[in-house]
């Protein structure tokens, strides 16, 4: 699958979110080594620490349906759903990909007109590890 129709994707689970405290939709489209695709959004709370982003919205459906193999990630977000810059994923989200996806991993954060960025996991995450490292 082509970065583009990743992006447009998210972008289409981004009119999901849930987010009437910060007003930012975010959408998420993982793709799986098989070519399946799951879309996620972010959820918030008015407690703030439930919230969950639509990164790992996405991985947690994929990991609950037995996927454990990721090739990409799109992720797109903005102000009541306009796309206004480009939206790494958080810390958090970050470390969920990592447990579940090597360095190279790819992320393609969606901006205006159809305009992203491609980076890896590795890029975004330095002197990272995961559960693999941990149990040599």
């Amino acid at each position: 699958m082509k970065p583009e129709a990743l992006v447009s994707l998210a972008i289409e689970a981004m009119k999901k979110a849930y987010a009437p405290y910060s007003g930012y939709q975010v959408g998420a489209a993982l793709l799986c080594a098989d070519g399946s695709v799951y879309q996620g959004c972010n959820i918030e709370n008015a407690s703030y620490t439930p919230t969950i982003c639509a990164e790992r919205t996405a991985f947690f459906k994929a990991v609950y349906d037995g996927k454990r193999d990721f090739v990409a990630i799109a992720v797109v977000g903005g102000k009541g759903g306009v796309l206004s810059g480009t939206f790494p994923p958080c810390g958090v989200c970050r470390q969920v990909m990592r447990e579940f996806c090597d360095n190279a991993f790819q992320i393609y954060m969606g901006g205006p007109q159809g305009s992203f960025e491609t980076h890896t996991l590795e890029e975004l995450l330095p002197y990272s590890f995961s559960a693999k490292e941990h149990m040599k």
